[in-house]
């Protein structure tokens, strides 16, 4: 069985990317909310509470540290364009994964963030020029710099690989314990 982490695969290295596969990145930023949406649409209770792996998340804390970690994307968008080479300040997503507003089944304040956050970063990111993709910031946690395009494409990549969290946990439904 592959390695159940990583539904999608690893995040590999991204090349430089064409004009046309940037814009693909931009419009999934702006659609995924909706593609959040039609995975959790009408799951029962229980089915929220399904991890993905045995020790992993559940459905509901995937939504969650969506909404937690998207927001932080947009916020370090916004340093790198307004900051010169910013130091972004990391979080321990496995802990904020374990605080009661994580675990909560009430799905809805985590869909609006998502909701509100992605329509603005979509803007934003289409209102980029060609020197704001090439802005960057310093991330203390790898001791590396990343630039803008990098990072859409490494949240590109995060959207998919919970999406994949999400379709994992109901394909294995029940194999795991809760």
């Amino acid at each position: 069985m592959s390695d159940l982490r990583y539904p999608i695969g690893l995040l590999s290295a991204f090349p430089r990317v064409s004009y046309k596969d940037r814009q693909e990145y931009v419009d999934f930023i702006g659609a995924f909310p909706q593609l959040m949406e039609e995975k959790i649409q009408g799951l029962r209770p229980d089915a929220l509470r399904l991890p993905y792996r045995p020790d992993g998340w559940s459905i509901l804390q995937v939504v969650h540290h969506c909404a937690d970690s998207h927001l932080n994307a947009y916020t370090r968008f916004r340093l790198a364009l307004t900051e010169d080479r910013p130091h972004i300040r990391p979080y321990q997503e496995h802990l904020w994964a374990q605080l009661a507003d994580a675990v909560n089944p009430d799905l809805t304040p985590s869909l609006q963030i998502l909701t509100g956050v992605h329509h603005r970063w979509h803007q934003l990111l289409e209102s980029m020029t060609e020197a704001d993709w090439n802005r960057t910031y310093l991330h203390p946690e790898y001791n590396d710099e990343y630039d803008l395009l990098d990072v859409l494409a490494q949240y590109v990549w995060h959207g998919k690989h919970h999406l994949g969290h999400i379709d994992q946990a109901l394909r294995f439904q029940g194999a795991f314990p809760v």
